[in-house]
């Protein structure tokens, strides 16, 4: 399995709307860690050609700094997509998300695709799972390439073709499918990002849905608005009592390994290899946000 300790931040993953010049523009000063210049649902029909010169201008601008790019194309089957797709390929973002993948056989058809259009190794393919065939079928699309690196919940969607309702602390079918699709990612050793937190101007929600995610397990969660980038990135990042506790764990257990132990104490607890692993995770991760 690879491993995803090492891989970059994604505490912050926020969306774009790809014909917004002026929205590309402000971006540029955002702290997110990554953003999606987006081509599908925050462009109208008649603005998909602007936004796809606009998404691809800006990425060729090479002005976003540390910010990772990802160009989000219209999905399969649509009339933009195969002209998105050739179009992101061709400017090498750093990942091409395409919207609701639904198979293995899908991941391998937009590799060929990317490939056939010249997009460079370093250009990964990010999926979004967020259909009832996409769920059941979350193992195998994300186990299908070594270039697919990332998974991307739409929770929105998951909600409307589930005929479910937006709830404090998402319904039942949601959390199933958060649950079932981290499972499904961690198992193929890849990335996996939390969806979206639609009521903007409610912080005190955002927070615990945010915290949510985290305590689930993902890496970071997809944003709407720019005023949710601060708070996701201190959800998602270990505070100063985690890395020096991950630090004093792991000195604990060294001296216990010295001393021929294979188990040690610290703080009154039993710690033993696998929390060491976290412990470095920890500590691997807080290296990669200071050299950010």
């Amino acid at each position: 399995m690879p491993d995803t300790t090492a891989l970059r931040p994604r505490r912050s993953v926020l969306y774009m709307p790809g014909a917004n010049v002026r929205a590309l523009e402000k971006a540029k000063t955002i702290d997110a860690d990554a953003l999606i210049l987006d081509l599908e649902d925050s462009v109208s029909p008649d603005a998909k050609e602007t936004g796809r010169e606009n998404v691809c201008a800006a990425v060729r601008s090479g002005e976003y700094g540390h910010r990772e790019l990802a160009i989000r194309v219209n999905s399969i089957g649509t009339q933009w997509h195969d002209d998105d797709l050739a179009a992101a390929a061709a400017v090498g973002p750093d990942a091409i998300l395409v919207p609701k993948v639904e198979s293995a056989q899908q991941v391998h058809d937009l590799v060929a695709a990317m490939e056939a259009a010249g997009a460079p190794a370093t250009t990964a393919l990010w999926a979004m799972i967020e259909t009832p065939v996409a769920l059941l079928h979350a193992e195998e699309i994300a186990a299908a390439h070594q270039r697919l690196t990332v998974i991307v919940m739409g929770t929105n969607d998951i909600v409307n073709e589930t005929f479910g309702l937006h709830v404090p602390g998402r319904n039942a079918a949601v959390l199933t499918a958060l649950s079932w699709t981290l499972l499904a990612v961690r198992a193929a050793g890849k990335v996996v990002i939390d969806g979206v937190y639609n009521a903007v101007k409610d912080p005190e929600g955002f927070d615990a849905e945010a915290r949510q995610g985290r305590e689930m397990g993902f890496d970071g969660k997809t944003l709407i608005h720019p005023s949710q980038v601060d708070p996701a990135n201190v959800a998602f990042s270990p505070s100063d009592d985690d890395i020096e506790r991950a630090r004093g764990m792991i000195a604990a257990f060294e001296e216990a390994s010295q001393a021929k132990q294979g188990v040690a104490t610290f703080n009154g607890k039993m710690i033993e290899e696998l929390h060491i692993r976290d412990a470095n995770r920890i500590l691997v991760f807080a290296d990669a946000l200071a050299n950010r």
